[in-house]
């Protein structure tokens, strides 16, 4: 019987892949906004639970695409998907600290 192989992938490797997309509308990766809620590692796929600042953001199927794009580069991914959802609706109050900074520093 042939073992299965445990996945190399990691929560802490697909964050940090996601922490370059952003929303083209606000200078903030989409980790720091608070727009990720959640990440399935299964052997080689990875879907990724997030939301978008507003439902009907016109960037949303080329945030999704970015994201899945990213997540595909890291070693080990064989697939990936990308799930928008809207509960909990996203909140300024979700950003990290560090994106409230940087973002009172531009206005």
């Amino acid at each position: 019987m042939e073992e299965r192989q445990k996945s190399t992938i990691t929560e802490e490797a697909v964050y940090e892949a996601l922490k370059g997309c952003y929303d083209p509308e606000v200078p903030i990766d989409i980790v720091n906004l608070g727009l990720v809620y959640g990440v399935t590692i299964v052997d080689d796929w990875v879907g990724v639970k997030m939301t978008l600042t507003s439902p009907g953001c016109p960037a949303s199927s080329m945030i999704s695409e970015d994201v899945k794009q990213r997540v595909r580069q890291i070693p080990g991914v064989g697939d990936a998907d990308v799930r928008i959802v809207w509960q909990p609706e996203w909140k300024p109050t979700m950003m990290s600290e560090e994106a409230r900074k940087k973002l009172s520093a531009n206005k």
